[in-house]
């Protein structure tokens, strides 16, 4: 059946684009977490009457995220193809696209985890503060698993775009079902091949959305 319905579709190649992309989301998706946990952590600590509380660098840090987080990914990878070929030493294949993703997502979910950070209750915090908890006690007693739930939501939604992101990244070679839609599906044609490909995205994507709903029931305690 599978066949009568798309017949130009190579399944090795479709499966191996598959994991290429299931690579680079999941890759791109645990450094964005740590390095957009880290700038979102600065930036909230940084913040006036804050527990590091410093006006240089918060505007630093806050002008590397939005400008990061305003350049459309297409454009991103583009500019960084230097450093990409410095790094990596191919523009080409799924590992050449993980700079360009995670430097496009990182500042986006940071943005996520300063919300989440900031919505926390000012009182909690203080009550930390008075009994004479260091700042790296309020980081990792209170701050963190108070915004768990949020944080964890923050994840699902940027990993769901850095799925998006891989596609996009397709068009210039880095490999996965961007680029099998791309080459073999839209320049040659080929609908069916197009189609599966949009298919086994959008089915990674309900994946994603699926655990990211159930881990984050699972850690909102109220």
């Amino acid at each position: 059946m599978f066949e009568s319905w798309f017949p130009n579709v190579d399944w090795d190649k479709m499966w191996e684009a598959t994991y290429e992309t299931l690579y680079m989301t999941a890759l791109s998706t645990v450094f964005t977490f740590v390095f957009g946990l880290l700038l979102g952590l600065l930036l909230f600590l940084t913040a006036p009457r804050q527990l590091w509380a410093n006006k240089l660098v918060n505007w630093l840090t806050g002008a590397f995220v939005n400008i990061f987080r305003s350049i459309p990914f297409i454009i991103l990878i583009i500019l960084l193809i230097p450093f990409t070929l410095w790094l990596i030493g191919t523009i080409r294949g799924p590992n050449a696209a993980l700079p360009a993703l995670i430097i496009g997502s990182a500042p986006f979910y940071a943005r996520m985890v300063l919300i989440a950070l900031s919505e926390i209750d000012k009182g909690v915090i203080e009550a930390a503060r008075s009994m004479g908890a260091t700042t790296w006690i309020i980081i990792w007693k209170v701050l963190l698993p108070e915004s768990k739930p949020a944080l964890i939501s923050g994840i699902t939604v940027t990993a769901i775009a850095l799925v998006g992101y891989t596609a996009m990244a397709g068009i210039i070679g880095a490999g996965g079902l961007g680029t099998l839609a791309f080459l073999d599906g839209f320049q040659r044609s080929r609908e069916d091949v197009t189609l599966m490909a949009t298919i086994l995205i959008l089915v990674i994507v309900f994946i994603i959305q699926f655990i990211g709903d159930r881990l984050t029931a699972r850690a909102d305690k109220r």
